[in-house]
């Protein structure tokens, strides 16, 4: 047997890949080191593209029995966009960071995978055999073997730091505060909140009696890590930036957040790779930093169990941070032309009032909304190959219902985690030299597939549209797309 892949950190980039890892029948440890899970978190939101990834496993109904709803405004650089005017697939839902951890460690722990509490990575060192690892547990220091390590440790990685890989940051820092309270009184107003010259501030309520505040202030760096948050800090915050203390009867939970915008120089070092918030760290806003690290972890995830697996074609495991880091540094893009159009306000205000006028344009709503989240991939494809490429190719397979198939959508195919060969020819297409990759590959037939154009579609394990057929055919561009993303055929 193969030696497992250890995932330092258990939040949702780390589980999610986890359970990747193990629906592909790789051995998965998650060495996290807090050692309990709260029932509360700084994040409170789903993206609509990470439940697309929720639903092509099977997760999303466990999510939709929790009374998950969409969140009303999505904000740029606080200028609300219109979010009725997009798919839902744009969306933002109402969930809980929290809740999203327990649905993945449940998923990841069904199949097989090893979550460790109270167990961190300290050191390691590689070979070209694989990777030693030197964990603090309650028990005490230990070595751990594996194949590979993925640290998805959070913005303070210490796996990105001890491999020598570059965290660049530039923009502005900014130092957040929350607090889930009890208000003293009833005098707070609901979904409250504001953009002032010291920074930002919100107010909203979660129970009928708590309410979550928040602040932001720009120009500061927060504590380290090791500095407790408290009360205090947050009622000092809350006067900083809009003038008047909350009155606090009580305090369920505090939170600190903020820094600079950062990307990692690499994702890969040898035998560690890395994913999530260790490998970018965005300024908060609309959930795109949960929504990146659960791509990252998808697109991860069976590219690394074919290499484990000895299937993996030559330059797949590298194709990993090809695709995902031009999406890193898309997202640290949108995240400092937020901050540039928020701080400082005096200096702003033009400017703003000039987007917020733009940003009321259709299109431009649109693309702003999308920007962060709708990822596509530049695919390679077959040399001397004319045709300008479908519009599909590369980019996420939408949930499409499907019609005369034993599946109610697309994404039920692909809960097992391998590939995805869609005819909705009626036969018609030549799709013979698929046969020789039967073991990777499952074929789905369709009378139809709601708005999907092609007569047939390769579709990768992590849902991306890898070969899309021409009208008149093109047996040929089957096989290379074969061969570059699941190997050699039998």
């Amino acid at each position: 047997m193969s030696q497992p892949v250890l995932i330092a950190g258990g939040g949702p980039t780390g589980l999610l890949l986890a359970a990747e890892l193990a629906l592909a029948g790789v051995e998965a440890i998650v060495l996290e080191k807090s050692t309990e899970r709260l029932e509360a978190s700084a994040g409170m939101a789903l993206h609509g593209r990470s439940l697309e990834i929720l639903e092509q496993r099977g997760v999303r109904d466990r999510i939709r029995a929790e009374s998950i709803f969409t969140w009303p405004r999505t904000p740029f650089a606080f200028i609300w966009l219109d979010v009725d005017a997009v798919d839902p697939r744009e969306h933002t839902f109402a969930h809980p960071q929290w809740r999203t951890e327990r649905l993945l460690e449940e998923r990841a722990r069904e199949l097989g995978a090893d979550i460790r509490l109270g167990h961190e990575v300290v050191g390691f060192t590689q070979d070209a055999d694989g990777v030693r690892v030197r964990v603090r547990t309650p028990q005490g220091e230990q070595e751990l073997t594996g194949s590979y390590l993925v640290g998805a440790d959070g913005p303070s990685s210490t796996v990105r730091e001890l491999a020598g890989i570059g965290f660049s940051g530039d923009g502005k820092t900014y130092r957040g505060v929350l607090g889930d309270v009890e208000p003293a009184s009833d005098s707070h107003e609901a979904f409250s909140g504001g953009l002032t010259e010291e920074g930002v501030f919100g107010a909203l309520p979660l129970r009928p009696d708590v309410l979550r505040l928040m602040t932001i202030e720009f120009g500061v760096e927060p504590p380290g890590d090791d500095v407790p948050v408290t009360e205090d800090e947050l009622r000092e915050a809350v006067e900083r930036v809009t003038g008047k203390a909350p009155d606090i009867r009580r305090t369920e939970f505090l939170a600190r957040f903020g820094g600079r915008t950062r990307l990692a120089d690499r994702y890969r070092e040898g035998r560690v790779l890395l994913a999530g918030d260790a490998a970018h760290v965005l300024f908060i806003s609309g959930t795109q930093g949960l929504n990146t690290g659960l791509h990252d972890a998808v697109n991860l995830g069976w590219k690394l169990a074919a290499e484990i697996n000895g299937w993996a074609p030559a330059g797949l495991l590298d194709s990993y941070e090809a695709e995902r880091r031009p999406v890193g540094e898309q997202v640290t893009r949108h995240a400092r032309a937020q901050m540039a159009l928020m701080h400082p306000l005096h200096r702003a205000a033009p400017l703003r009032t000039m987007f917020e006028e733009i940003a009321g344009i259709p299109a431009v709503n649109e693309y702003l909304l999308k920007l962060p989240t709708a990822t596509g991939y530049p695919l390679p494809r077959p040399d001397g190959e004319e045709r300008a490429p479908h519009p599909l190719l590369g980019r996420p397979v939408p949930g499409a219902a499907l019609t005369g198939s034993g599946h109610a959508t697309l994404a039920e195919p692909l809960r097992g985690g391998r590939g995805v060969l869609l005819d909705l020819s009626g036969g018609a297409a030549d799709l013979s030299a698929a046969a020789g990759w039967s073991a990777r590959v499952d074929l789905v037939t369709a009378d139809t597939a709601e708005g999907i154009d092609a007569p047939a579609l390769l579709i990768r394990p992590d849902g991306h549209v890898a070969w899309v057929d021409a009208p008149e055919g093109d047996p040929a561009g089957l096989r290379h797309a074969l061969g570059l993303w699941f190997g050699a055929g039998a």
